[in-house]
Formats: C-alpha cells, sequence, structure tokens
C-alpha cells in the first residue's frame, strides 16, 4: 500500500533530454510531454540565466519512494535548484480510474494504492483524462451525463506507451490528448465512471483517467447555481 502522486516537470525544452534520460534510468518510462511557454518578463529571465521561454512539461505519475529518489537526482545529478534548471513538483492523486489504469502508469502489477485521498474542507476535484486523439467528444459527452460541465484539452505526446500491453492489452499511439475537468467532489467518482465505461479501455478513445485534489475554485459559482 502506498501514496502516488502526479510528477509534473517544467524545465527549457533545450534541455528536456536530460530529464527524459534521467527519469528512464529509475524505470520512469509511461511518461506524458507536451510544450508551454513561460510568462517570465526579460529582468527576471535574466536574473535566472534563461534564454527561452519555451518550455516542455512532462507528466508521469510516480510512487512515494520513487519521487523521494528522482528529487535527489534531480538535485545533485542535473543541479534543478540552479538558474536555469527548472522545476519539478508533485500533486497527489485523489483517484485512479481502474486497476489495470493504475499498473498502466506505474508500470507494477503489484502496487496497491491507499484509500482514496481527500483534502479537508475541499469542494472539487480535477479529473485528468489521457486518450487516443480525436475522441474528445466522446469523452466530453460522457462527462456531460454524469453532471460535468466541460472542459479543456492539451496535446501531448506519450512516451512508455509499449506498457499498455502489458497491462492493459491494448496498442496506444504516441499522440495524445489531455482533457482536463473541474468537477464537484462528490459528482467526481460518477463523471469518472461514465467516461471509463464508455470511453475507457474498450473503446476507440483508450482513456486512462485519475483525479486530482482542488483546494479552491473561482469562476464557477455562477454555473453550479
Amino acid at each position: 500500500m502506498g501514496n502516488i502522486y502526479l510528477m509534473t516537470t517544467i524545465v527549457d525544452r533545450k534541455i528536456v533530454k536530460k530529464y527524459l534520460d534521467l527519469y528512464h534510468e529509475h524505470s520512469l518510462h509511461v511518461m506524458f510531454l507536451t510544450l508551454g511557454y513561460g510568462t517570465a518578463s526579460n529582468e527576471i529571465l535574466d536574473y535566472l540565466g534563461l534564454d527561452s521561454i519555451e518550455k516542455a512539461v512532462i507528466y508521469s505519475v510516480v510512487e512515494e519512494n520513487t519521487w523521494t529518489t528522482i528529487k535527489n537526482q534531480l538535485q545533485k545529478k542535473l543541479r534543478i535548484d540552479a538558474p536555469g534548471g527548472g522545476i519539478a513538483y508533485t500533486i497527489p492523486l485523489s483517484s485512479i480510474g481502474g486497476k489495470k489504469t493504475l499498473q498502466f502508469l506505474l508500470e507494477n502489477p503489484n502496487f496497491e494504492k491507499k484509500e482514496e485521498s481527500t483534502l479537508k474542507n475541499t469542494t472539487h476535484d480535477l479529473i485528468v483524462v489521457i486518450a487516443e486523439q480525436g475522441y474528445t467528444n466522446l469523452i466530453m459527452d460522457a462527462a456531460r451525463e454524469a453532471g460535468a460541465y466541460g472542459g479543456t484539452v492539451v496535446h501531448a505526446k506519450g512516451t512508455g506507451m509499449e506498457a499498455a500491453d502489458i497491462f492493459m492489452g491494448i496498442s496506444l499511439s504516441e499522440e495524445k490528448e489531455i482533457v482536463y475537468i473541474v468537477a464537484k467532489t462528490e459528482e467526481k467518482n460518477a463523471i469518472m465512471k461514465s467516461i471509463m465505461t464508455k470511453a475507457g479501455h474498450d473503446s476507440k478513445a483508450k482513456s486512462v483517467c485519475f483525479s486530482l485534489p482542488v483546494t479552491d475554485t473561482a469562476g464557477l459559482r455562477l454555473l453550479e447555481d
């Protein structure tokens, strides 16, 4: 039994390979890579020793012990704390869309997650759905049937997709869409179940999903009223 986290790494595109290589060294193969842009001013970029605002964003699900090891390597081997290094952080997952999804994301058939985690006084969760490209409508139709309002789509590239053959018995392409849906905590499980039933492993979307606790929101009150 253990805790699991979504690890997010944000680094300059020019050095992203160093981070990917490090993660592969520690058997972290299932990752999702997308592009981003920093918003810092030129003065701040100069201060931090950065010459570009174009970023690579890496998402991966990690066990608690794995994060402890990787954090140590990021600091000592890649000097992530130095100017221009980057940033990595973890967020606890509150739930996972099925055992096969858990095994696929961690590449560990024996891992058992602790009881569903919650934060005190939270009313919303962020549902993250990772699917084959072109099936956003299928995912959102399933989510709306269970009470979701809407979502945001990000295009990404997946790595370690061969692990899906082992743990899920399916073949996945590298091109992905990540759908973010903010939902009421009491409606989260129903939305995730609907997505996995209608757009899950056995559908063309081949979705995997998990949720993250949200500590606060703004902009949802009118929709909920």
